[in-house]
């Protein structure tokens, strides 16, 4: 049996809602969020699950962790499951557009379903849906808001590319 609960944490990207069904995280998601289906609102410091994710977020938004090590639940239809797993391969600091993520999956023509599926991520920044980008390079559509998205892409960028820009 599962027990569906989820803790607010603030971060560097401002409020996030973690949601875990047992022992698996199945929600990270920016407000507004409805919570009605999330369970119970619990501290995150007595939950091993929803702890471990809140702790592995703030070390991934101050520069010390590059990959995630969590039981991930995404609940998925056959293609839904088949891009969250592609993001999932995209690595630390690189994007891809979403016609390459298409074509990765096999069919360059479904850009636009897979631009919808990335859209409806539900584990945000731990699946790393920022790291996909416009075709020309723009920041297109993210749940948190381009601000959030460009922020994330910037926090991973190599040092000598960040100092670059300050100059």
């Amino acid at each position: 049996m599962h027990t569906r609960r989820h803790a607010i944490i603030t971060t560097a990207l401002g409020d996030l809602t973690l949601v875990a069904d047992g022992d698996d995280l199945v929600g990270c998601r920016f407000p507004p969020t409805d919570t009605s289906t999330m369970g119970d609102l619990v501290d995150p410091a007595v939950d091993h699950v929803l702890g471990r994710a809140a702790n592995q977020l703030r070390e991934y938004l101050d520069g010390t962790r590059e990959a995630f090590d969590l039981r991930l639940r995404t609940d998925g239809d056959g293609f839904q499951e088949r891009v969250w797993a592609a993001l999932r391969e995209i690595p630390f600091g690189q994007t891809i557009s979403y016609g390459q993520l298409a074509t990765l999956l096999g069919n360059p023509g479904l850009a636009r379903r897979v631009g919808r599926v990335v859209g409806q991520n539900p584990i945000g920044v731990i699946i790393p849906c920022h790291r996909v980008i416009g075709a020309d390079g723009s920041l297109t559509g993210f749940g948190g808001g381009l601000e959030r998205k460009r922020y994330l892409l910037e926090l991973e960028e190599p040092a000598e590319v960040r100092a670059a820009r300050l100059f």
